[in-house]
């Protein structure tokens, strides 16, 4: 990656400053980074975009739970309509943790336990639904957990059509070990359906969108978000448009904008609508993940640097130490969609990433750090071999 000498020197001073460190009664504690002004911000993402053709990319910063800086760049199309920060996106896997959310404020009505095995949270025994027939043979799916569906922990594949014969089964136990699942949350929004009769776009809509006044966010395809829509842009740099999905997906199928997405992350940083025991199993880790890379799901390499760290499983999030304290991150991605939040705790401070061109992952390294400082994020396992 190439940038233009002002970017270095602005990168390379923004991780100075998250760095340094002061003498206080003889021992040494981290400074607090400065955030970067507005303007700095915009040449950071601008030229960072240009040096790896990022066609479009909005972003927003939260500090002590409020909006502090939401933008918009590059295009939304290939005719070349701009990108704004209204513009309607692909959430991806953001998704994932919105729908967390919405589980935690039922567990504060006392409605779902995280704990309780799922034979007890069905009207029927799981095998029962044709889409879990394969399961009929295999016992271990009555202690799968709520939480296991949260923290990724359920011993399922990411999805089911990626095993060679398309069926689902286990790969280890249920609640042994960490392995990201989309099957999870597909298991999580039955029971929020079968077991209590929800309706998942209506209570999204009710309890966290409606609640955090996300005007052009939905669980499904709305018709009004066609006037101003963004498609997707490939590592090739073709154009995937967008598609209507027209039933809910608990693991992924959020349309949103970068003004709706910062409402919300400043709402979970401050635990609106949470007790703050709910808000603090949100975010507490909750399973050590041991393996090297997230992706893909079912290797077992161990990453040497995890425990440097404490990398774990929140619900429906990431959890790490950071150098300025607890923090925590999740991504969304597909062929032409990188999305990325990453918030530090202690200063209710966040970064949020959406882009409908995958190619942006390849700067957010590099954006997340002049903008945070240098907090320790785990890139690698998160991107792989391909971070910069």
């Amino acid at each position: 990656m190439r940038l233009s000498s002002a970017h270095s020197a602005f990168v390379a001073f923004a991780i100075s400053a998250a760095m340094s460190i002061s003498a206080a009664g003889g021992q040494t504690v981290a400074s607090v980074h400065r955030l970067p002004n507005t303007a700095t911000i915009d040449s950071l993402a601008r030229g960072l975009m240009q040096a790896q053709q990022v066609q479009g990319l909005t972003l927003a910063v939260i500090d002590d739970g409020k909006v502090t800086h939401v933008a918009a760049y590059g295009r939304r199309s290939a005719d070349g309509a701009p990108l704004t920060t209204s513009t309607v996106m692909y959430g991806a896997s953001l998704t994932k943790t919105a729908v967390a959310y919405l589980v935690m404020q039922l567990v504060d009505e006392g409605r779902l336990s995280l704990d309780a095995p799922i034979r007890t949270l069905l009207p029927k025994p799981l095998p029962g639904y044709a889409d879990y027939a394969d399961l009929a043979t295999d016992a271990r799916w009555g202690d799968i957990t709520p939480r296991m569906l949260l923290n990724h922990t359920t011993g399922f594949a990411n999805f089911r059509w990626l095993e060679p014969d398309k069926r689902l089964r286990f790969h280890h136990d249920p609640g042994t070990r960490y392995g990201y699942s989309g099957e999870g949350f597909y298991l999580l929004q039955l029971i929020l359906e079968q077991g209590l009769g929800l309706d998942l776009t209506a209570e999204m809509q009710r309890r966290v969108f409606g609640r955090f006044g996300m005007t052009h966010t939905s669980m499904q395809w709305r018709p009004d978000f066609r006037e101003n829509l963004a498609d997707g842009f490939r590592t090739d740099g073709s154009v995937e448009p967008h598609d209507e999905r027209s039933r809910a997906s608990a693991a992924g199928s959020m349309d949103t904008s970068i003004e709706d997405q910062a409402k919300l992350w400043s709402g979970i940083v401050r635990g609106d609508g949470l007790s703050s025991a709910s808000r603090a199993e949100l975010v507490r880790p909750q399973f050590p993940i041991a393996s090297r890379q997230q992706f893909p799901t079912l290797d077992t390499t161990t990453g040497r640097t995890n425990a440097a760290v404490a990398l774990s499983a929140g619900a429906g999030l990431v959890t790490f130490e950071s150098t300025s304290g607890p923090a925590w991150f999740k991504g969304g991605h597909n062929d032409s969609t990188g999305n990325m939040v990453i918030c530090v705790e202690r200063q209710r401070r966040c970064v949020v990433f959406l882009a409908n061109d995958v190619r942006a992952e390849r700067i957010y390294p590099a954006l997340a750090r002049g903008i945070l400082g240098e907090i320790s994020m785990p890139w690698f396992w998160e991107y792989g071999e391909s971070t910069p």
